[in-house]
Formats: C-alpha cells, structure tokens, sequence
C-alpha cells in the first residue's frame, strides 16, 4: 500500500512542475508590450518571404 502513496506524491509532483513551467512560459510571453510584438511578427514575415523568394 506504501508504493501507491509514494505514486501518488510522484504524480502531484510532476503536475505541479508542469504547472510552473507554464505559469513561467505565459508570464514570458505576456512581458511584450504590442508594438513588440508587431515588430517580430513582422520581421519573422519578411524573413520568410525572403527564403519563399529563393
């Protein structure tokens, strides 16, 4: 019965980790205001024009 609790705690455990990598990943993201993110979007659009054009 012992192993179902170690199990248990296992399985809490990794939700958690996972829960923070994306708690991390999303505050990451929103740190861009708009306009920065306009300037990459457009950046990563003339960059793949540039390799389309090839």
């Amino acid at each position: 019965m012992r192993w179902w609790k170690v199990l248990g705690l296992a399985a809490f455990a990794g939700v958690a980790a996972t829960g923070v990598v994306i708690a991390r990943a999303e505050r990451r993201r929103r740190a861009y205001t708009p306009e920065q993110i306009r300037t990459r979007l457009r950046e990563r659009h003339a960059e793949a024009v540039r390799r389309g054009s090839r």
